[in-house]
């Protein structure tokens, strides 16, 4: 099983999957392995990015939060994060951190999931996003998760204060600059691809796994073999048992080739990636590689 973040990771820096990536996908699924996208995009989020490289079956998106299968555009699961306790978790974040003032986003429960910011949380409001005037408005309904950010601080501080606060009751987990999330408890992309392995009849040891942020520490100490790229966050590197080269640089591409062969002359096989929703019994399997300490 062939595990990949989407945002920094499989996707260029323009939010296209290389002609080359693709090709490497297409030759590890002829090698008997399954590509399983595993991305903090929500499934409203990603579902262009999976129609784009044709990929079916099943992924894993919200952070492990929903588990979505792309050929039947049908979302199989999914956490929502209880409003009183996210409000909580804000309020103790900002006290141990000396009463700073966060600027706060949440994304809206499943199916809609919607990105819904506060005055002040981005410079350029992205095409889509909603708009809360207050931060009252941005818990009138169900959500999913709320992100928080500080300009000043810097995210591990504010990720840190924000996992105490929680304890338990939640996950914390840092995605990309400027964005601290949190989350129901229990949910990270490890135990999401957990629940698609058990589907597909994989387990850690048959499974690659390739991030670039903090967010994927847990994926890849989940699987049998972690990747991190190039452009990594350095916890990430530091728990990875190779690094490849950045997302730009098509360092998925670059591993898979080694594993799996380049793919022929005359362009990819015809098979479209991702993961069947049937188990996995029986089929063939390319192995991983050795497990190793990290650099």
């Amino acid at each position: 099983m062939v595990a990949t973040d989407l945002d920094g990771t499989l996707l260029r820096g323009d939010l296209t999957v290389s002609a080359r990536s693709r090709a490497a996908l297409a030759r590890a699924a002829d090698g008997g392995a399954r590509h399983i996208v595993v991305t903090g995009r929500p499934a409203s989020s990603c579902r262009e990015f999976l129609v784009a490289m044709g990929y079916r079956g099943l992924a894993v998106c919200g952070q492990g939060a929903q588990l979505y299968d792309a050929s039947a555009d049908r979302l199989l699961d999914s956490a929502a994060l209880d409003r009183d306790l996210a409000r909580s978790v804000v309020e103790a974040t900002e006290r141990a951190l000396g009463g700073a003032r966060l600027e706060l986003a949440v994304v809206t429960a499943a199916p809609a999931n919607r990105f819904v910011v506060t005055p002040g949380f981005a410079d350029r409001p992205r095409a889509g996003w909603g708009r809360a005037a207050d931060r009252a408005a941005l818990f009138a309904g169900p959500i999913e998760k709320v992100l928080m950010r500080h300009r000043e601080l810097p995210d591990e501080l504010v990720a840190a204060a924000a996992a105490r606060a929680g304890g338990p009751r939640v996950s914390v987990t840092h995605s990309e600059k400027g964005m601290i999330e949190v989350l129901p408890a229990g949910v990270t992309k490890a135990a999401g691809l957990q629940r698609a392995a058990e589907r597909l009849g994989f387990t850690p040891s048959e499974t690659i796994a390739f991030g670039d942020m903090p967010n994927d520490i847990p994926l890849l100490t989940w699987a049998g073999y972690g990747v991190a790229m190039g452009n990594a966050h350095p916890d990430l590197r530091a728990i990875a048992h190779e690094v490849a080269p950045r997302n730009d640089e098509d360092g998925v591409a670059v591993v898979l080739e080694r594993l799996f062969g380049a793919a022929p002359a005359g362009g990819p096989p015809g098979r479209a990636p991702g993961g069947d929703t049937g188990a996995g019994a029986g089929r063939p399997r390319a192995a991983v590689p050795p497990a190793r300490s990290a650099p």
